[in-house]
């Protein structure tokens, strides 16, 4: 969210409700990660709700924010989705997963041998890592960052986030009887 700390954990607490919700209404097994997406960014929230309030650093709650963004949405997301594809789907999912595997490792080597820190810069937390040599995939979501910024859609992610959890609360339930895999 990256207002205050009290955006932050009322955004948190909001977006981890609507995850309860989503997982309450899971009737797949194979659909329970995505359905709990919601708690893991809610979660986030309320970690850096805690980085706002202790005034930044190296502490245990921005090691636990990295550890959420870096290695370990990277690979949510891709195998969420893979897991709660449709057979015929699955084999197209591999790629995203590849590239989620690809940016995970990286990052949870860099978690696991450099310091991570938060700074408070107005509005905003920024996170350093130090990692080397980042490449063109940093300098695209850098501009991506600085473009939304620029519109004043510093929440852009979570508020999408948020929508979509909200979809898939609010859609159909499948009937368990038509599915075997039906928990």
């Amino acid at each position: 969210m990256c207002w205050s700390a009290t955006a932050d954990l009322v955004a948190g607490t909001g977006i981890a409700a609507i995850g309860v919700a989503c997982v309450a209404r899971v009737r797949r097994v194979r659909d329970l990660p995505l359905a709990a997406l919601p708690l893991l960014l809610g979660a986030h929230q309320i970690i850096e709700s805690v980085i706002w309030r202790s005034g930044g650093g190296t502490g245990p709650a921005t090691l636990a924010w990295a550890v959420i963004a870096l290695p370990l949405l990277p690979l949510w997301v891709p195998l969420g989705v893979l897991w709660a594809a449709p057979p015929g789907a699955r084999r197209r999912l591999l790629v995203p997963v590849a590239a989620g595997i690809a940016t995970a490792v990286p990052l949870g080597y860099c978690l696991a041998t450099r310091p991570v820190t938060a700074e408070i810069r107005g509005h905003t937390l920024g996170y350093a890592l130090g990692l080397p040599r980042s490449g063109l995939l940093v300098a695209v979501g850098a501009a991506l960052c600085v473009a939304l910024w620029r519109l004043e859609s510093v929440s852009t992610w979570c508020a999408f986030a948020a929508v979509c959890s909200v979809i898939l609360l609010c859609r159909p339930r499948p009937d368990p009887a038509s599915d075997r895999t039906a928990v």
